[in-house]
């Protein structure tokens, strides 16, 4: 049965703690609803840019945000990449508010069909493995891990769903959290997407276990930041079966806690920063709008009208800026024209 290796160190343990330390901080606090999208939005899209540029995606983060917002219909590879990601952490962002998530093979197993669709052969998406892989260096492009015969896989995998489940109430979630990671990425159960896959089933867990990073939190922007490092920390070297009982977790589950902190640290500066800013405060009016749409489904602008005294012109402000923070959005021409949430 699958036993890690790992110590409470001394630095695990303060990074756990500091981590609780600053999510109470955080919920402590109140921010206004348009803050809080904008925060959304740009996870997704720092999220999307880094794990994809983590396996060598070259597009740039201004390019990843134009094709979030346009998605070109005929896209190349590294755009389908970017989209993939992003509808995945669309989907899972749901089925994590909807709280019907079950953490499985069949859950890990359609994060990489979304991740890998129209990337790689059809009988691959969404399947594990049935054949041998290996792990190159990237930059010398030699061999230095060959996981697991495909044989294993579902074993493992069954293993480290089974390891979770039985100390969920013992370990604490970032250990465990840490743990599910590092031995996803030594399984490899896909014959690609694996790392992908990782960061996103890693989200998946965080949010079960209480800490939803899909909201605001990009923890694949701290990876992104030293990819070398990552690959260092994240991965092993050498044979499965010569390493399997002396692969040390301590280090990773300590680097794995860094991140986490860094980009809560980060989230918390952005938050303060977009809290403070001019312009950005819904005013009564505004949330007139929002309560009209989300109780009738849509709103006129001949309904605004009945809400408020405010001129036409002036309405016409007031939709164009919940429009310009991605609140609503504008349905329709002329006398057609409608608004409905985002």
């Amino acid at each position: 049965m699958f036993n890690p290796r790992y110590t409470i160190s001394n630095k695990l343990l303060a990074n756990i703690k500091r981590i609780s330390e600053i999510i109470s901080e955080l919920n402590n606090r109140n921010f206004s609803r348009i803050v809080l999208l904008n925060m959304e939005q740009r996870a997704r899209e720092v999220s999307a840019f880094s794990s994809t540029s983590i396996e060598g995606n070259p597009l740039p983060l201004t390019d990843v945000k134009r094709i979030l917002k346009n998605s070109p219909e005929n896209a190349r590879d590294s755009e389908k990449e970017v989209l993939n990601y992003n509808k995945a952490l669309v989907e899972l962002n749901a089925l994590i508010k909807s709280g019907q998530e079950v953490f499985d093979t069949k859950l890990i197993s359609h994060i990489q069909q979304t991740i890998t669709a129209g990337l790689i052969e059809h009988y691959r998406c969404g399947k594990i493995r049935q054949e041998p892989v290996f792990v190159n260096n990237p930059k010398t492009r030699q061999t230095v891990y060959l996981p697991p015969d495909y044989q294993e896989v579902e074993k493992l995998l069954k293993e480290l769903f089974f390891y979770l489940d039985k100390n969920k109430n013992i370990v604490d979630p970032l250990i465990l959290a840490g743990i599910f990671h590092k031995q996803f990425v030594v399984i490899h159960p896909f014959v690609d997407g694996n790392g992908r896959t990782a960061r996103l089933a890693t989200k998946i867990l965080l949010a079960k276990m209480g800490l939803d990073t899909f909201y605001l939190f990009s923890f694949e922007n701290y990876y992104n930041q030293n990819v070398s490092r990552y690959f260092q920390e994240v991965g092993v070297l050498g044979n499965y079966y010569e390493i399997k009982d002396r692969i040390e977790l301590t280090p990773w589950l300590e680097y794995f806690t860094d991140g986490i902190i860094d980009e809560l640290l980060r989230v918390n500066k952005e938050l303060e920063k977009e809290n403070n800013s001019p312009g950005k405060e819904l005013k009564e009016y505004h949330q007139k709008i929002i309560a009209y749409i989300k109780k009738r489904g849509y709103i006129t602008d001949r309904d605004y009208s009945a809400l408020t005294d405010r001129a036409k012109p002036t309405r016409n402000l007031d939709f164009r800026k919940l429009i310009a923070d991605g609140i609503i959005e504008k349905v329709g021409k002329g006398k057609a024209t409608y608004y409905k949430l985002k």
